[in-house]
């Protein structure tokens, strides 16, 4: 354990313009009085979105790849048949609200932790210990869930499904249990990277395995003859190989510098860790869990309403992305900021990451709203299928914005561990309907977690940050917790 200092003698004071990443931006100046005078100043407030602007692109490319590599699976064997579509897309929402959440909302973990490990901690490899915990604790969290997907039929036959989507759906999950273990670990290891400042290194790796995975799944799937059962075989096989590639760009191109090999230490606070990534499961889940009683409810009223919901739930997690890499880009910026005792920077991080998200919404909206009538087609030419999605659409549409509001401030959420209330409200307010009880709900709760954010004491958050990290120093005389 690394002492930590009053006078924060092992690492330069920071001041409001100190950055995400730990070495300084070229064109950013050092210090500037007058501009220190007024922290959310226009030019500061533009400085901050820039940044911000910056590194959320190529996160949201990276989820939006991997998101695409169920995407594209659904899209390659939806096209045999509605059923098959129906099958395969209720199959990957369960996976997304069940092992999914374990791997974008457990990880969260890792951004509270890391983030601002990776700036207050003298010693860098404590990072590396953090990763090997995410790999212990969120691989445990997996293994009920797949003992939940081997045994799903009766679960679904339970829940009121049609008894051959039920049949379908358990078996395209059992074929995905051994994939699923590989999105998780590589979305911590992606994590373990991004807290470094190296935000390009999954989309490298997906520029790779995104095309493959969609030639892989053609292949098991009509080459091969496997039929529905060929999707979730390639897609979990380019999981693995996903997160392979990303441990060899860590260990041969950059990110080495902070794993000090494995350490009995990973086995210290699993406590802190799982707690953290629960909350994170929780606050990410709570809207996928309500799109998952949509969905269910949608397979009781018939084969066509079930395959319009499946498109439009397979499309929502390709949009979802925008917002949930900026909450991603805004928690490791506002680790970092904790880390590195600025609290008003981190306020104006967090206020100006929920302008982006409002932004980014509204031209989601747009082009959702132009493009209603013929957007099903992409996924299946049936007409029924079309009509039905385009009617649905507008209420998807609408939330855009809500829900980017709600991922940004999430993003927020995850630095700190003193609002579980608040997740709890968002599951309680957010299934009061289906799409139209949803795009209502979800305004509500982005306006009260944008409230929320606004009145947080940001000197209380800097404290709790370090309280946080392995090295529990006394910030007032620098005397090490033992």
């Amino acid at each position: 354990m690394q002492k930590v200092t009053s006078n924060g003698s092992s690492t330069q004071h920071p001041t409001e313009y100190t950055s995400l990443l730990s070495k300084p931006f070229n064109n950013e100046p050092c210090s500037d009085p007058k501009r220190s005078e007024e922290p959310f100043s226009r030019a500061l407030i533009l400085t901050e979105f820039w940044l911000l602007l910056k590194h959320s692109i190529p996160v949201i490319l990276a989820y939006t790849l991997q998101n695409s590599l169920q995407t594209v699976s659904v899209l390659i064997i939806g096209r045999s048949s509605p059923e098959n579509l129906a099958a395969s897309a209720f199959s990957q929402m369960f996976a997304m609200v069940t092992a999914w959440m374990i791997g974008l909302g457990g990880t969260t973990a890792m951004d509270t932790l890391a983030s601002s490990s990776f700036t207050g901690s003298s010693n860098k490899h404590d990072l590396g210990i953090l990763l090997q915990r995410g790999f212990i604790v969120l691989g445990l969290f997996y293994i009920p869930v797949a003992f939940l997907w081997a045994c799903s039929e009766p679960i679904f036959l339970f829940l009121g499904q049609d008894p051959q989507l039920s049949s379908d759906s358990a078996r395209f999950l059992t074929c995905l249990i051994p994939g699923g273990l590989g999105y998780i670990y590589f979305e911590v290891m992606k994590k373990y990277l991004q807290a470094q400042g190296i935000m390009r290194a999954g989309t490298y790796v997906l520029l790779i395995t995104s095309p493959l995975s969609a030639a892989l799944n053609y292949i098991f799937c009509y080459k091969f003859e496997i039929g529905l059962l060929g999707a979730p075989l390639a897609t979990g096989l380019c999981y693995w190989l996903s997160f392979a590639l990303l441990v060899l760009y860590a260990r041969f191109i950059s990110g080495s510098e902070c794993w000090g090999g494995w350490s009995r230490e990973a086995f210290q606070n699993l406590r802190t860790f799982a707690r953290l990534a629960l909350m994170g499961i929780i606050h990410v889940g709570t809207e996928w869990w309500a799109f998952e009683i949509v969905a269910l409810a949608a397979g009781r009223l018939g084969t066509i309403s079930l395959a319009a919901q499946s498109v439009i739930m397979t499309a929502d997690q390709v949009l979802n992305t925008i917002p949930f890499g900026i909450g991603v880009a805004t928690s490791g910026r506002v680790g970092n900021l904790l880390g590195k005792r600025d609290d008003t920077g981190a306020a104006r991080a967090a206020h100006t990451s929920a302008l982006l998200s409002v932004a980014f919404g509204g031209i989601v909206l747009v082009v959702l709203m132009g493009t209603r009538e013929h957007f099903a087609k992409i996924f299946n030419d049936d007409a029924s299928v079309v009509d039905l999605t385009a009617e649905v659409l507008p209420y998807v549409a609408l939330f855009q914005i809500a829900d980017g509001l709600n991922g940004s401030c999430g993003g927020v959420y995850e630095e700190w561990d003193d609002s579980m209330w608040v997740l709890w409200s968002i599951w309680l307010v957010i299934t009061v309907g289906l799409w139209v009880g949803q795009c209502i709900a979800l305004y509500l709760v982005g306006a009260l977690e944008w409230v929320i954010v606004a009145r947080s004491q940001w000197e209380n958050e800097v404290h709790k940050a370090f309280q946080r990290m392995d090295v529990h120093g006394i910030l007032e005389d620098g005397v090490e917790e033992e």
